[in-house]
C-alpha cells in the first residue's frame, strides 16, 4: 500500500466512523464517547499526512507514534459502544477491525522507518 491510498483509506476511516456516531442513540454517555471517537478516528489520517510532510525520518517516526496513538484509542472508544451495547456489535466490527488494521500498519511503518535511522547512524 502506498502513501496515497493511505491516505484515502485514514481518510475514509474517519468518514465511516463519522456515519457511525450520527447513528449513535440520544444521551451524555453516547455524545460524550462519539465526540472522542471522532477526535481520535479523525486524527488518524490527518496526523498521517503531517507525517508524510515530515522535514526529516525522526519527523516521520515522531508523527507516526501518534498515528498509532490515535488509531489504537479510536479502537477503544469503538470496544466502548460494543461493550456498552450502544449500537449492535455486528455495525461496529467492521470498523474496529479497520482501527486494529491501521494500527498494525503504523507500527509496522513506525518500525521500518526508526530501523533506517538507526541504521544510517551506525
Amino acid at each position: 500500500m502506498d502513501e496515497r491510498e493511505l491516505k484515502q483509506r485514514t481518510k475514509q476511516f474517519a468518514l465511516r466512523v463519522m456515519k457511525l456516531v450520527g447513528a449513535l442513540p440520544q444521551g451524555s454517555v453516547a455524545r460524550t464517547i462519539g465526540n472522542q471517537l471522532v477526535r481520535s478516528s479523525t486524527s488518524v489520517g490527518a496526523n498521517y499526512r503531517a507525517a508524510c510532510r515530515g522535514r526529516s525520518k525522526a519527523e516521520f517516526v515522531a508523527k507516526l507514534g501518534i498515528v498509532v496513538e490515535e488509531a489504537d484509542e479510536s479502537a477503544y472508544w469503538l470496544e466502548l459502544i460494543i461493550e456498552g451495547q450502544l449500537l449492535p456489535a455486528n455495525l461496529i466490527e467492521p470498523l474496529l477491525q479497520e482501527a486494529n488494521e491501521l494500527t498494525a500498519i503504523m507500527v509496522a511503518s513506525r518500525k521500518t522507518a526508526q530501523t533506517k535511522i538507526e541504521n544510517q547512524q551506525s
